[in-house]
């Protein structure tokens, strides 16, 4: 008997020490994952791992198929719980952002400010000289690049053609929240503060410091950004970390945190160029009416979302430490889209059925 207590008192003190020698292991969802800036590494986690519903699952991947989805994501905590490609498409062909590359103007507007080079609040004009509209001057003097990230310039937004001619007098900006593609002055804006290309500009400030790919197809009536889904991905990490990457905040926290809050009074579900969600009331594209409720009921209440036509997508969830991308074709071909359209609830009540 004596031996066997001696023994037992030799093994619950080798168990005890190596409880203390071994490292302690960490729980994937209680930190936030980057991954590397080069390269195809990424931490994953798995559906059984989070207790998400695994039987919903094929459901939501009919789902996407049936809507031509060519690819779709959910990170959670930044590492990978689903990445899926439908239709052909691949992880490393590009694909377009349409409306939802607004963000990353919104983003690189940001920047430029906190480096000094520029302020939202200073006439438009200051940077892309006057007479840059065909508008009355005082009523061209009125706009700033507020206006342009907040949808209220008082352009006339039928013309969707950003050249002089089409950039006429509706209303006193600040007045008239209305979807146009006028907010591609930004563009402009920027290069004129920092006195480089866009592109460069952007490059060297945001895209590489969060190791995107992709490029900008600048024209006359849509400048589109391309990337694979995974650099989609990356911006929206960046963007659920409220423009934190790693140790480095790469987007001034508060700029950020103002672009995903309501930026005016007329439509509050609209920040700088980012569609948010749990507001009273909300508008869209190609209207003035105001609908009252949630702009999409079944996602979560603080979800903000970068939109773009033909349901491309990067729903932001900081309750759920969530991103969501969708890229693809029009989920309803007979009827697309700019930006906001029905496809978003009913994508939601899918996911929902999983991860809730």
């Amino acid at each position: 008997m004596k031996s066997i207590s001696i023994l037992l008192l030799a093994l619950l003190s080798l168990l005890s020490c190596k409880k203390h020698d071994d490292p302690t292991p960490v729980d994937p969802q209680a930190s936030m994952y980057f991954p590397a800036s080069s390269g195809a590494a990424w931490e994953t986690t798995s559906a059984s791992e989070l207790g998400w519903n695994q039987g919903a699952i094929q459901s939501l991947k009919d789902f996407l198929i049936e809507k031509n989805t060519k690819s779709f994501m959910i990170l959670i905590n930044g590492r990978i719980v689903m990445e899926e490609y439908f239709n052909g498409h691949t992880s490393s062909a590009e694909w377009e952002w349409n409306s939802a590359g607004k963000t990353l103007a919104s983003a690189t507007t940001g920047i430029a400010q906190q480096e000094g080079l520029l302020n939202i609040s200073d006439k438009a004009s200051d940077y892309l000289g006057t007479e840059w509209t065909n508008m009355p001057l005082e009523k061209e003097n009125l706009i700033t690049v507020r206006h342009l990230l907040t949808m209220t310039s008082g352009i006339d937004d039928t013309k969707q053609l950003v050249i002089k001619p089409n950039l006429t007098y509706v209303a006193d900006a600040g007045t008239r929240w209305a979807y146009g593609n006028v907010f591609q002055k930004l563009f402009g804006i920027v290069a004129a503060a920092s006195d480089e290309e866009f592109e460069a500009y952007f490059g060297e400030k945001l895209k590489n410091k969060i190791g995107m790919d992709g490029h900008w197809n600048f024209g006359t009536i849509f400048t589109i950004y391309h990337s694979t889904t995974r650099s989609m991905a990356r911006f929206g990490l960046l963007a659920l970390n409220r423009g934190k990457w790693k140790d480095e905040q790469i987007i001034n926290e508060s700029f950020f945190t103002e672009s995903i809050s309501t930026s005016q009074n007329i439509n509050p579900s609209y920040g700088y160029l980012w569609w948010l969600n749990g507001k009273s009331k909300f508008m869209i594209p190609n209207g003035q009416t105001v609908y009252d409720g949630f702009l999409v009921p079944n996602a979560p209440a603080d979800m903000y979302a970068a939109m773009g036509a033909s349901d491309q997508r990067i729903y932001v969830i900081p309750g759920k430490k969530m991103v969501i991308v969708r890229m693809g074709e029009a989920s309803n071909p007979d009827s697309p889209t700019f930006a906001v359209s029905g496809f978003d609830n009913e994508l939601w009540s899918k996911i929902n059925a999983v991860v809730n």
